[in-house]
């Protein structure tokens, strides 16, 4: 589902449609898809602590996700291609900083 909703993104980005929503954040500009994501981004983890709704506001991060993705010429494939590349790596992870740290 995932890779078709990435293809209809595609399409509303190169071939808007009148009242399309994802034709409607294309026509506003990386700016308002930027901020899109980030206020559903916020949405998940409110709703991961507060135990409602996260399949309502994951699914829409990640179709806000596709979004930016192709706003900025990435597709699921480049991603999928680093993630395997990745988890083909044998060194070490590096140290992460916590969360309180930002």
């Amino acid at each position: 589902m995932i890779h078709e909703l990435e293809k209809l993104i595609q399409e509303r980005k190169t071939e808007p449609k009148e009242g399309s929503y994802t034709s409607y954040l294309f026509d506003e500009g990386l700016d308002k898809i930027a901020k899109k994501f980030g206020e559903e981004s916020f949405e998940v983890v409110i709703a991961a602590l507060n135990d409602e709704d996260l399949v309502e506001e994951t699914a829409d991060l990640l179709y806000h996700l596709l979004v930016l993705l192709a706003a900025k010429g990435v597709s699921l494939h480049d991603v999928e291609t680093l993630l395997a590349e990745r988890h083909g790596t044998t060194t070490p992870a590096k140290p992460r900083r916590d969360v309180t740290e930002w």
